[in-house]
């Protein structure tokens, strides 16, 4: 079972060490410490995150003053990206999202009845393929709610900002757990579900530190992976950004897939029809309120 991942620093808000805090947010974990035999002894790493994100979050805005960027942070935008990810968060909580869920079941039960073979959890083999298998399924899910509107409806709430910084990484919608676990399930042929939950996490959990204008390139490593810069790219609402860099933690997949895009003139960010508004819950919703006001006409 894993180890290090079972030392808990429990000082209130802060659940692990400082070193262990920072080294997730960029997947700098170990299969040793991040194998569990159960789902139940799976971390949620998601909360646990927390602390490390309003720090982080600090810290880039300090280094932003430093630099002389006073306008790396607008107080009205960087208020609505921290609402809707506490909204998103307070409906995780409420729903169980990262643990137990209807959708995690589907997972489970496929897994149980209809397996392929019997990968072994502790394997550090097993724990790659499901690396690389979550990192697949989600650069097409990502592709998806971009090109699918219904889909879009919840995923354009992460792209309603203008701005770009680390906030922007917490404006998650409430509404896209209802489509995204589809495209993990059929890891479950293969890969055990605590292996699953721990690498859908640590997914999300790396694209956080991309969300910002500080780092212009990593070198070498903007050949694999997903860095600020591809992601500057897919935030963009420049023409030659547009559907584009779909990955999460490999930028691979768009070179193969036929997506990737390098940065080169400066990003404009948001949609291209902006909302116009701060109020998160409005945010959460209006582009489900303009389709159905469009349908409605139609049939009208």
């Amino acid at each position: 079972m894993a180890g290090a991942s079972n030392v808990s620093v429990d000082s209130g808000i802060f659940k692990v060490d400082a070193l262990t805090g920072f080294r997730r947010l960029f997947y700098l974990i170990t299969p040793n410490e991040s194998s569990f035999a159960t789902t139940e002894e799976v971390p949620q790493y998601m909360v646990e995150a927390g602390p490390f994100f309003l720090i982080a979050i600090g810290l880039e805005m300090m280094i932003g003053h430093l630099q002389g960027n006073h306008q790396m942070y607008r107080v009205n935008d960087s208020l609505s990206s921290v609402g809707a990810g506490m909204f998103m968060m307070l409906i995780a909580g409420v729903s169980k999202i990262f643990f137990h869920s209807v959708e995690f079941a589907v997972y489970i039960w496929l897994h149980e009845n209809y397996r392929l073979a019997d990968l072994p959890w502790d394997s550090p083999w097993t724990w790659l393929l499901c690396f690389l298998s979550v990192d697949m399924g989600y650069y097409w899910f990502h592709r998806y709610a971009h090109e699918i509107n219904f889909m879009w409806a919840a995923h354009q709430v992460h792209h309603s900002s203008e701005e770009y910084n680390l906030s922007t990484a917490l404006r998650q919608s409430v509404l896209q757990r209802y489509t995204s676990w589809v495209f993990y399930v059929p890891i479950g042929l293969l890969v055990p579900p605590s292996v699953a939950m721990v690498h859908i996490q640590f997914n999300t959990l790396y694209q956080f530190w991309i969300h910002t204008e500080l780092i212009n390139t990593v070198g070498p490593l903007e050949y694999i992976l997903n860095t600020p810069s591809h992601h500057r790219v897919h935030h963009g609402r420049n023409r030659y950004c547009i559907d584009k860099n779909y990955a999460g933690t490999l930028i691979i997949w768009d070179r193969m897939f036929g997506t990737f895009e390098a940065e080169s003139e400066r990003v404009v960010y948001g949609v291209t029809h902006p909302i116009n508004s701060w109020n998160p819950i409005y945010i959460q919703f209006c582009h489900c309120i303009h389709i159905w006001n469009t349908d409605r006409k139609s049939v009208v």
